[in-house]
């Protein structure tokens, strides 16, 4: 079907598609760097990953070297339309020197800063309280000792300043996005202790200010992962309720969630009482496995309620999973995309006349309509994106995904 039929369909339900279009360029996607090496990074590992990390498979081509993984990035980027952001996590410095977490500084990643420059993209940062000895025992800002906890506390620091230079570097603000491992394999006796120094080092660390128009504080919740399966001190209560107190962004990871609650019904409750939100993408499977996201009905739920509550312009959305069963660069690529056809398909949807039909309580065009337009022609105002944006799509996809491939295949 050509655009201009797809385009008049659309209108006979009042909806403008070139204004979709012309709204979804302006949504940037963080896209994750963990992707591209399973989530190794470039620093001498003394530790393992904990809490649930890890990306399974051996499918050739893993960047080896941040020069390969901003390669990879930069043919993705080149598959995807419209212009985004890179999420990048600290033990993906870039250096020739050996710095330990608490010993990070803005230095060590400036490679990746002129990088962004050149590219036109903004950044993003993630301390990393894993894969290090002093994370072994998945306590980190939670742990009993006070000297490992003042280790992360300064490593959380650190990562902090480092977000804000490369905010002001770059012209955009950094959401720097604390995630910890910390919690128990088997019941605890005493949560509330833990949960009290996590909150007294979160207070640590966030206690000089910076300027949130470069750098933006998030918390990220998580339900379990592998090691901690009976208690995460860092819960989605614990941190809803640190986020509204301290005025952070909360992140909501789609993985961290009990696979029966729906993580887009959270969106519009936390924004009563949030100024912003950041969101991780993801597909779990049975538990937190962070598989590449698929356009179904989770992600088009996620578009459909950040368009509808009218968050887009509220919310940080990123990217978090890895697989190494497939290409790499191609997991990028669908998964970016994917989220793209969700918010397109949002974008497209009668809003304004299926919320007055709710409101009216009538609930039987709410209904008729939203399965009607199941049959609307979303893919060819999708193609008319792609072809807009100058991105090969189908077939043409396919081959430029393949041919990249073969020419990383040789990494080992």
């Amino acid at each position: 079907m050509s655009y201009e039929t797809a385009k008049a369909a659309f209108a006979e339900w009042g909806v403008d598609t070139d204004a979709a279009l012309d709204r979804l360029k302006t949504i940037p996607i963080s896209m994750h760097c963990w992707q591209g090496d399973d989530v190794v990074g470039f620093e001498q590992k003394s530790g393992s990953s904990g809490g649930g990390i890890q990306a399974t498979g051996n499918h050739p081509g893993r960047a080896r070297t941040p020069d390969e993984l901003r390669a990879d990035l930069e043919f993705a980027y080149a598959m995807i339309p419209g212009k985004h952001r890179l999420n990048l996590h600290a033990m993906y410095l870039d250096t020739n020197e050996n710095p330990d977490r608490d010993e990070i500084e803005y230095r060590h990643f400036a490679p990746w800063i002129d990088w962004a420059k050149g590219q036109g993209i903004g950044l993003d940062f993630n301390p990393t309280f894993f894969a290090h000895a002093k994370a072994d025992d998945n306590l980190t800002l939670s742990h009993p000792d006070q000297g490992i906890r003042d280790f992360w506390i300064e490593h959380g620091k650190r990562s902090r300043d480092i977000s804000a230079r490369m905010g002001a570097a770059l012209g955009t603000a950094c959401v720097n996005n604390i995630w910890v491992p910390d919690g128990y394999k088997d019941t605890p006796i005493d949560r509330m202790s833990a949960r009290a120094r996590l909150e007294g080092s979160l207070d640590a660390m966030l206690a000089a200010p910076q300027d949130k128009a470069q750098m933006l504080d998030a918390v990220e919740s998580k339900l379990f992962g592998i090691g901690v399966e009976a208690c995460t001190v860092g819960s989605h209560e614990f941190y809803m309720g640190y986020a509204i107190r301290k005025g952070t962004l909360l992140c909501l990871d789609m993985g961290h969630f009990h696979p029966t609650e729906n993580v887009a019904d959270k969106l519009s409750s936390v924004a009563l009482s949030l100024d912003e939100i950041l969101l991780h993408v993801s597909r779990p499977m049975r538990w937190d496995s962070d598989h590449v996201i698929l356009l179904n009905d989770d992600i088009l739920q996620m578009a459909q309620e950040l368009v509808s509550a009218d968050l887009l312009d509220r919310t940080h959305i990123g990217l978090d999973f890895f697989d190494a069963t497939i290409s790499r660069t191609a997991a990028w690529v669908i998964g970016t995309r994917n989220m793209q056809k969700a918010l397109l398909r949002a974008l497209l949807m009668p809003l304004d006349a299926l919320k007055t039909a709710e409101t009216a309580l009538d609930y039987t065009t709410r209904l008729t309509v939203t399965e009607e337009f199941k049959d609307m022609p979303f893919g060819a105002i999708w193609n008319e994106f792609a072809r807009r944006e100058d991105v090969p799509d189908g077939q043409a996809l396919l081959k430029e995904l393949e041919h990249y491939q073969k020419s990383v295949s040789g990494r080992n």
